[in-house]
């Protein structure tokens, strides 16, 4: 059973797809079951690249992604950033040569925040 908001991966052809309404079916891409992402939050030896930090800016908050910024590679970058607050979900994409953050019209610094690594998936800034 999906819930709203879960990220899901195709390890064939690299779809990925976030739930916008909950199911009971299976979600299948490819011929087979698609991989539900998890939320990780921690970071040991990949130095501090994926954890979102957030702080104050002047129209809300910024997102920085990483305490050492993150890659934004051909191969390898944040694909996009999303702020939760309550029933508010604002996403920002991002691409190849884009800075790893984004601003958001969000004022707290302690509103749920994740990210998807194109390579390493799904991180968020708390459980």
């Amino acid at each position: 059973m999906t819930k709203i908001l879960d990220v899901y991966k195709c390890e064939e052809c690299g779809n990925v797809v976030k739930i916008a309404h909950a199911g009971e079916g299976e979600l299948v891409c490819c011929g087979r079951p698609m991989i539900r992402m998890e939320e990780q939050w921690e970071e040991a030896g990949m130095g501090e690249k994926h954890v979102p930090v957030l702080e104050k800016a002047a129209g809300g908050i910024k997102v920085k992604i990483g305490s050492v910024p993150h890659p934004m590679e051909e191969k390898h970058y944040i694909e996009w950033v999303e702020v939760r607050k309550g029933r508010k979900l604002c996403v920002h994409k991002l691409k190849p040569g884009d800075a790893p953050e984004a601003e958001f019209p969000v004022d707290d610094t302690n509103a749920k925040t994740r990210i998807y690594c194109n390579i390493h998936g799904l991180w968020t800034n708390r459980k």
